[in-house]
Order: structure tokens, then C-alpha cells, then sequence
């Protein structure tokens, strides 16, 4: 059992501490949309008050912060390693997955200090490793900039204790808040840069989510080609299995599921996965990407769907990129987006993209 947080630090964080701690999320943020499912996490040694190593988690199943840390130092000041003090921040894990456990090797290289940021949610690890390291006599300053660090790692926090996918809310509207032309006519709202931003997003999160009737009419990619990174996987909501095979999503090209509630088979990168026609439809798909461990989901689904999903409260950011410069006559409104909070806003030329959360959503903590 851990001890109460302030009983472990014998000084309270200074600025040059909140330095090196802040250091940690910078390196952590490099990673982002390369590690899931696993958290993104940087790590700095420090020895007085130079740093001698760090390192972050890149990628699913590489090395961990802790450990590309230190295999960062150099030659002339291993050394000086069991004299240091090791900020990483999330929780030093403490069990065999794809790697062996950071705690171990923090205590074999002899660390007497660690400065942790805050507690990994994960079940395997939930307190584990900063047990480990207090049994083995090492100092634990612990929590230190934890909402940041939190922050870094919603999508993970989320999925893991709230036990579903962080969801993302993206649309594009004209000036007069609609999104689309006439029936069966496609309408290219949002400019080249704004686009390119579009890609950035879908790099950075596990997958990307059309409905039936978007899928139909704009026969999308759904993959980040304009931007850099692995592609999401594409999920697709095509309840009775009306969409034809001719259509780009099933072309094989990317990982695709089809959330239906008619079958469940998979073959190569196209998988069908059933749900229950009974249940209430969000949080039946929620409950199906969490059991496929899919950390996060950027919906870019027509007005209708996405106007069930925030109906549902079941939202916890949304992205609404406006081209001021268009109106269209004719065409689907934009959903009405309740209980929201802007945090922040972008102008790319003829476009404004504003950026709110969900004020009434569980937060992780």
C-alpha cells in the first residue's frame, strides 16, 4: 500500500524540479500517436543539476522511457548514475509485458532517488512499481505536475478507467453553419491547410469512425496521406451491411473494422464486428472498441451520427472547423454542440478551427 503522497517527499517541489519534470512531457509528447495502446512517457536523469540522460517510449513494443534514458548516458558519467535522480512521467512498471519492468532496472542501476509524476492506471501496474521501488529503499517524491502529466495521457487515463475509447468529435461547417450541399452531393467546406491539419489528427489517435451514409457519399480514404505516421484503424458503422465492396474502406489497404449487427469474421485487414441491436447504439460501439483496445476514436461522421454522439454526452473534445468565407444554401445543419467549454482556437486563412470539451463529461483522474 502507498503511503500518503506527502509523506514521501521530504521537500516540496522547487522550480528546478518542475524543470526537469516539465523536460519529461516534452520527450513523451514526441511519441504521440506512436505508442498506443501503451502511454507516452519521457524520462531525465539528472546528476546535481545536468542532465546525463533521457529518453521517451517511441513506439509500441520498443524500449521504455526508463530504460532509453538510461542507455542514453554516456560512457564518462555511468557513474554517476546510482548518485542521481531519475524524473519519469508515469509510474516505473512493475511486471513482464513486451518489455521487463523499468522498477527493476531502476533498482539495479542503484538509483536512490526517483521523482514520479503520476500513477499508472493500468491494473498490472496501479501503484506496483512505485511499491517495488519503496521496498527496495529508494526515495519516491510523488505526485509532481500529475494534472500535466495526466493531460499528456487522457487517451490512456480515459480508456482505462473509464473503460472506453477517448472519443474526438471532428466536423467541417460553411459560415451559415451547415455541412453538406443537396442529397448525394459532396461539399469541400474546409481549405488545404485545414485538410493537412485533418491528417495530423488521424496520425495521432487509434482510429478514425465514418457512418453509412458518409461512407456512401464520400466514398472517404480515411488515412492521414497528407501528413506523416502510421494510419488509424478505420471504423466504419454500417449497421445492416448495406455498403457496396466497391468502396474505398474495404480495399484492404488499411486495418477496417465494420460495426454492424448482422456477423463477426475477419479476414486480412478487414474484420466485421457484431453488436447488440438491443443496447443503445453509442455505447454499444464504445464497448466494441474498447474490446479491441483501440485507446481513442476520431469521428468524422455526418451531422445525424455525430448529433447522437454528443446527444449520448459519451464526447470528450471536438474540433469544428469553420470556413468563413462559404455559405451553403442548401444542405444538413451542423449538429448543436451542448455543454461544451472552448480551450482553444486555430485560423488557417479562410478556415477558423475551434476546440472544446465536454464540461459535463467523467473526467480520469
Amino acid at each position: 500500500m502507498l503511503p500518503d503522497s506527502t509523506t514521501m517527499a521530504e521537500k516540496p517541489a522547487d522550480v528546478l524540479q518542475e524543470t526537469f519534470m516539465r523536460r519529461c512531457l516534452q520527450l513523451a509528447m514526441i511519441a504521440s500517436g506512436n505508442t498506443a495502446p501503451n502511454p507516452m512517457v519521457g524520462a531525465v536523469l539528472v546528476h546535481g543539476q545536468r542532465i546525463i540522460g533521457e529518453g521517451y517510449h517511441e513506439y509500441f513494443g520498443g524500449p521504455h522511457a526508463e530504460v532509453s534514458c538510461i542507455h542514453s548516458v554516456k560512457a564518462a558519467d555511468k557513474s554517476l548514475i546510482p548518485e542521481s535522480t531519475l524524473y519519469v512521467s508515469l509510474e516505473p512498471c512493475a511486471h513482464h509485458g513486451k518489455t521487463p519492468p523499468c522498477a527493476d532496472l531502476i533498482i539495479q542501476e542503484k538509483i536512490q532517488q526517483v521523482v514520479v509524476a503520476c500513477r499508472d492506471p493500468f491494473p498490472e501496474v496501479d501503484g506496483k512499481g512505485m511499491n517495488k521501488l519503496l521496498a527496495n529503499q529508494v526515495e519516491l517524491i510523488f505526485p509532481m505536475m500529475e494534472w500535466e502529466a495526466i493531460e499528456t495521457n487522457r487517451r490512456f487515463f480515459t480508456f482505462h478507467q473509464l473503460r472506453r475509447p477517448f472519443v474526438i468529435l471532428k466536423w467541417a461547417e460553411s459560415a451559415n453553419h451547415k455541412m453538406a450541399g443537396g442529397l448525394g452531393e459532396r461539399s469541400y467546406i474546409s481549405n488545404a491547410y485545414s485538410n493537412r491539419q485533418v491528417h495530423k489528427w488521424r496520425s495521432e489517435e487509434a482510429a478514425v469512425l465514418v457512418g453509412t451514409q458518409t461512407a456512401m457519399l464520400d466514398d472517404p480514404l480515411l488515412t492521414n496521406r497528407l501528413w506523416t505516421g502510421k494510419n488509424p484503424v478505420r471504423i466504419v458503422l454500417d449497421k445492416n451491411l448495406r455498403l457496396p465492396g466497391s468502396l474505398h474502406l474495404f480495399d484492404g489497404s488499411v486495418p477496417t473494422v465494420i460495426v454492424n449487427t448482422k456477423q463477426e469474421s475477419s479476414s486480412g485487414n478487414l474484420q466485421y464486428k457484431k453488436i447488440d441491436p438491443e443496447k443503445p447504439l453509442i455505447p454499444a460501439i464504445m464497448s466494441a472498441l474498447y474490446s479491441m483496445n483501440l485507446l481513442s476514436v476520431l469521428v468524422e461522421g455526418g451531422s445525424r451520427l455525430l448529433q447522437t454522439w454528443i446527444d449520448s454526452g459519451i464526447w470528450d473534445e471536438c474540433r469544428v472547423i469553420t470556413n468563413n468565407e462559404l455559405e451553403i444554401k442548401d444542405g444538413s445543419p451542423s449538429p448543436a454542440l451542448k455543454d461544451k467549454i472552448l480551450f482553444n482556437s486555430e485560423t488557417y486563412f479562410s478556415d477558423t478551427i475551434h476546440y472544446y470539451r465536454n464540461k459535463e463529461a467523467s473526467r480520469p483522474c
